[in-house]
Formats: structure tokens, sequence, C-alpha cells
């Protein structure tokens, strides 16, 4: 059974320490993937979890060869040994772990797992590229942390939404000062229908079954750490639930559908994700930045597309006939980023989650090539992550304004 960890305490002077520390990486790491420049040996991966395991592209990079694959279940071995035209397999991570051919390991297992299975790659020697979320407690947190720290191994968090091909575009303008003062953001990953995920072919239940809903908030989270670099220091939450049996009886004593959660920054800033399994809404992933001198909308599922919106001197009288300044409304055409030498010639075309499975893939790979830190290393990984597990912890609470513990590699 899972049970949620207490909020670790901090003194102010670690706690302000850890924050600069965090925020300061991001703002220094490269403003997208680099591009291809041609490795003297491939990378050799793993891949572990046949289901989205089997959507990344390691096969089609130019530094990396697949050396092995793995899952419990021999059909969805079989798949992924076909889609990465590779021929060995193991039965289980553990014995894939132990091949000494296998560099690095992309563990695409179930959520609850994969702390723990991080843990294993990197005691064996592998470098870890893992499908969020990176962890399900604030102790898993620190066990990953520390097991990075000690191996001086390389670990990276698949999340999506870091490379959808709108944040690629604020995080630029975000670094060339176009919002001037972006002191908003917002995110939020409706998927209502997840239901029929709870139950395997045999009617047994799946991790997601109860899944709390902002124990899984990095399709949000994404939205700020990745275009701004902060991180979040204060949450005030609150969940929605129903009489479902699911809600009742589920292994994370979780009583909510939907989660919506108010964070402060590290910078004074406003954030604010809303994730939602049951509801009246059309599905989406999307996020929306908002500054004193541009502000940018993802498309709404609602059929409004881009839009920037960028101060200006033109004026106009509302309703009541007080004069306002009107900002300028601009249909955004979206760059499509992957067709552009951001990523090797292979690996441009179009692929899962926004373009955003080439990029994780390239990312990965060109990290361990050119011996860097990946931008969604483990600082980032655990800012994406943590800020929802105590965001759940605070909608058990009614709504209590809780403190996020901050993490730092060094």
């Amino acid at each position: 059974m899972h049970r949620t960890a207490k909020v670790r305490t901090l003194s102010r002077r670690q706690f302000l320490r850890a924050s600069t520390t965090l925020a300061a990486g991001l703002a220094a790491a490269p403003l997208m993937a680099g591009v291809h420049t041609g490795a003297p040996k491939k990378v050799r991966i793993g891949v572990v979890g046949g289901n989205f395991g089997a959507s990344f592209y390691f096969h089609e990079h130019p530094d990396c060869i697949v050396e092995a694959v793995s899952d419990l279940i021999p059909d969805r071995r079989q798949h992924l040994m076909h889609v990465y035209g590779c021929s060995k397999s193991y039965e289980s991570l553990e014995k894939l772990i132990e091949d000494r051919n296998v560099e690095a390991v992309a563990v695409f297992t179930p959520a609850p797992d994969h702390a723990k299975h991080s843990v294993a790659c990197l005691k064996a020697g592998k470098h870890v590229l893992c499908a969020v979320p990176a962890c399900m407690s604030v102790a898993e947190a620190e066990e990953v942390l520390d097991m990075v720290r000690r191996t001086g191994l390389t670990y990276m968090l698949a999340e999506t939404s870091w490379y959808h091909q709108s944040v690629i575009s604020a995080r630029k303008w975000y670094r060339e000062s176009k919002f001037g003062s972006l002191f908003y953001t917002e995110a939020d990953y409706h998927h209502p229908g997840l239901e029929v995920l709870f139950f395997d072919e045999k009617g047994n239940r799946t991790w997601r079954h109860g899944f709390p809903p902002l124990h899984y908030p990095t399709h949000c989270t994404g939205y700020l750490v990745g275009v701004t670099g902060e991180r979040m220091t204060q949450v005030c939450a609150v969940g929605w639930g129903d009489d479902s049996p699911i809600l009742k009886d589920n292994v994370y004593k979780n009583p909510f559908w939907n989660g919506t959660a108010f964070f402060t920054t590290n910078r004074g800033n406003a954030f604010r994700i809303g994730v939602y399994w049951k509801a009246a809404v059309g599905g989406c992933e999307r996020g929306q930045w908002i500054g004193d001198q541009m502000s940018f909308y993802d498309p709404h599922p609602n059929g409004v597309g881009y839009i920037i919106r960028r101060a200006s001197e033109v004026q106009e009288k509302d309703d009541a006939g007080f004069v306002r300044t009107r900002p300028q409304l601009e249909q955004h055409e979206q760059t499509q980023w992957w067709k552009t030498d951001m990523l090797p010639e292979p690996l441009r075309h179009p692929s899962g989650h926004d373009g955003s499975h080439t990029f994780l893939t390239h990312e990965f790979v060109d990290a361990l090539v050119n011996n860097r830190k990946p931008e969604i290393d483990i600082d980032a990984a655990l800012a994406l992550t943590v800020p929802g597990i105590i965001a759940h912890q605070s909608a058990l609470q009614g709504g209590k304004q809780l403190p996020i513990p901050q993490f730092a590699l060094k």
C-alpha cells in the first residue's frame, strides 16, 4: 500500500540555498536540445515497458543502439523487439540491468515503481531515462537524488510537455525577455475517461486504479519549470470526488478525481494547475503565460487556436464607459520545431505528445554522447514532481497552504 509521506522540514537557510541553486540550473541550461554532431561511439540502451516505452525513437537516432528490451508480458516484449529491431529481450528489468552491454535504461514501468526501478538501474551502473512521475513521495525523491549524487550517472525525466512545440517557443521568448515580467502561468491536463485503464484484460486492477490526480502533475508543471526555471515553494490545493466505489477502495486512499492547485514560486509569482480526470471538459494538455508586455495562449479545447497578446497604446471604452488600453491580438502560427535542425535528420518527423518524443529521445542520447546534463535532469525532475505530491497533501487537508521541499544535486 502506498502511503503519503510527511513534508520534510527545512531551515530557512537550507530552503533559500536549495531554491537558488535549482533556479540557476535551469536558467543556465541550453535553450533546447542540441544538434547532432556525430559521435565516435553509440549509446547502447535498454528499453523497459512495452506500452509507452514502444513510442520512442532510439532505433532512429544516429548515436544510439537498442541493445535489449524487457517487459513482464511476452507479447509486449515481442512488440518492443519489433519496434526497435532488437533481437535481445529479458523477462524483467532486474535481468536486463545485469547485461554489461547496456549502458543506459529507459524506464517505462508503472508509475509507483519509477523511483525503485530508477534506483536499481543507477545502482547497476546504468544511466536512466524515466517516465513520469519521478517518484510517489518525498522520501522516494530523496532516495533517487541520493543515488544520482552517489553514482554521478545521468538521470533524465521523460516529461513530454517540456518539448511541446508551444513550450519550446515560450522558452525561447522568455529568454529573449519578450514577455516582459512574466508574473502568472497556468496549465491544465484534462483527461476524462481514464477508467478504461483501471483494469487489465483479466479484470485485475492496474496501478491507475484510483491514482491521485495531483500525483501526476508534470504535464502541467512543465509549463512553468520548462519555461522560466522557477520552483514552486508554497501550495494550496482543492480536490473533488464523488461516491464512486473506485474512490472508496483504492490502494492510495485517494478520494479525488480532480485536483486544482495554486502555487507561489520562488520569484513571488503565481501558478495554477488543474488535473481533471472526471469532468465535462475537452481533453487537453495546455498552458498560458501572462506578462506585462506579451502573453501567449495555447489552443483551447473549445476551439481557439494559438494566441499572442501584445501591450499597446490603443485605447477603448468598456461597457461602463471607462477608458482602458487594449492589447493587440495576434493569431500565432506555431513553428513545428521538430522539422528543424534542432533534431538529427532521421528524427525530423511527427511524434507523440505534440512532437515531444523525438526531442526526448535526442536530448537523452545527446546528453550522454556529449557528457553534459540533460535539460530535464534530476533537479528539474523533482521540481516537476514533488509539488504535486505536496499539493495532494494540501487537498487532503482541505486546502491548507503547505511548504514545498526543495532539492538540488549539489
